[in-house]
């Protein structure tokens, strides 16, 4: 073979190869709730000038599953209304990119201004001046998201505060239809009338809301976290009893014990926590609609799990409301498979996962001893390590001592289902930092 025959095939090979990556690339962004590739410029570099060239991991700083289409918005959604959302981060990071989802819209999401900036104060829509950064989505301030479909913002620098609250706003000028939301926020978010995405005193913002629109994830570039870990489940995890605004969850209560115990010196992960938990989610069914409505856990793990940012464990309390909320008695043996399923798909992705007994519940409404014999199978099961890596037990450390069937009042938010504050906290203290360690199981 000739040197420039040599030249010519080695040519052909490396052509042959580009053009392979990005036709996965492609691909994998033609999925339902994909990422669009609005997001890079050419050769996948960020857009925006602000990118950073500092270095650091990318982890999720926070997150909300993308739950159904909030009421009253089927025809003009937000138009003509400035949306901040508050969030509040797990890991601090010197630059940030979001994702803002129209998963439930039925018509393409045109924003034309969205910003992010630094909070002044918790519970506040007020922004740090200095903080203020214009987002831009491949360059341009302006995004078109069609339905069904999400964006990736281009990376902006901007310094993200540990356990502060970040404001994300959203401007939409025109009728998109139903608005993609999260219900149970347990944070107050604002907003406004006309565009005032950089409005940095707060004081337009006079309309409050409960809940989290089109923002679904903020991801930051940092050197305090070298992974990011999941909390999966439904309204225990989602916090729906918490004190609103307080951020008392067990995840944010677990994020805080993984902060104190690093600056303690002790060897745990340095993880940030992202919440993806949906009240009322099942593993095996999904509401009403297409797409429906509180999309089940086997139905949305790979959209809030494996597709969040450098996942390494997920934690999954998941499997009440299928004993709950079916019809007929729940088959145990189901949501059991269900659960290894979920588990199969962590591990395909070297994914550690963590799984927690099914707590008590009996003086809830939806108590019989039929599903209350459910309950005990599932968990016997999850005991035996055939279902997770690691367990953690919630049930035994919540339940009342001389009642197993029941919470204990000392952790029970009164309606005998969720935890209180205290519930919340004696949740993530149960979880062993030390087992969040590690690559997954072999073979379970």
């Amino acid at each position: 073979m000739t040197k420039r025959h040599g030249y010519a095939l080695l040519s052909a090979i490396v052509a042959l190869i580009v053009g392979l990556s990005a036709a996965i690339y492609v691909g994998a962004g033609a999925d339902d709730g994909s990422i669009g590739t609005a997001a890079l410029g050419k050769n996948g570099a960020p857009h925006n000038p602000a990118a950073p060239a500092s270095t650091g991991v990318w982890v999720g700083a926070w997150s909300a599953s993308p739950a159904g289409a909030e009421p009253g918005t089927e025809t003009e959604g937000l138009a003509g209304r400035s949306v901040r959302n508050v969030v509040h981060t797990s890991v601090g990071g010197t630059s940030a990119r979001i994702t803002l989802s129209n998963l439930y819209g039925r018509s393409a999401l045109t924003i034309t201004h969205a910003s992010i900036a630094v909070a002044v104060t918790s519970d506040s829509a007020a922004a740090n001046g200095e903080s203020m950064r214009r987002l831009t989505f491949g360059g341009s301030t302006t995004v078109v998201v069609p339905a069904g479909r999400q964006v990736l913002s281009d990376v902006v620098r901007i310094l993200v505060p540990q356990g502060g609250d970040v404001l994300v706003t959203t401007y939409s000028p025109t009728a998109s239809g139903p608005v993609t939301y999260h219900p149970r926020a347990r944070q107050i978010s604002y907003v406004a009338d006309g565009d005032l995405t950089e409005d940095t005193s707060g004081a337009p913002y006079t309309v409050q809301t409960p809940y989290w629109r089109y923002l679904t994830a903020l991801d930051v570039l940092s050197n305090d976290a070298h992974g990011t870990l999941v909390a999966f489940g439904d309204s225990l995890t989602d916090g729906i009893t918490s004190t609103l605004g307080a951020n008392h969850r067990w995840p944010d209560v677990l994020s805080q014990r993984l902060r104190t115990a690093l600056r303690s010196g002790h060897d745990v992960p340095r993880y940030s926590v992202v919440n993806e938990g949906i009240s009322g989610n099942q593993v095996l069914a999904s509401g009403l609609g297409r797409p429906a409505d509180n999309q089940s856990g086997f139905g949305r793990f790979s959209r809030d799990v494996l597709s969040r940012t450098n996942v390494r464990v997920v934690v999954i309390d998941l499997g009440v409301n299928d004993i709950l909320r079916n019809r007929r008695l729940a088959d145990p043996d189901k949501v059991v498979a269900g659960l290894r399923t979920l588990v199969g798909q962590a591990h395909a992705h070297g994914i550690r996962v963590v799984g927690a007994t099914l707590m008590p519940f009996q003086g809830h409404r939806g108590y019989s001893a039929a599903r209350e014999e459910v309950r005990e199978e599932i968990n016997a099961e999850i005991r035996s390590g055939r279902v997770y890596d690691t367990v953690v037990d919630f049930d035994k450390v919540l339940r009342d001592p001389y009642n197993p069937r029941r919470l204990s009042s000392d952790y029970d938010s009164g309606d005998h289902l969720h935890p209180s504050d205290r519930g919340y906290e004696r949740m993530a203290d149960a979880i062993d930092l030390t087992s969040l360690k590690g690559s997954p199981s072999a073979r379970l």
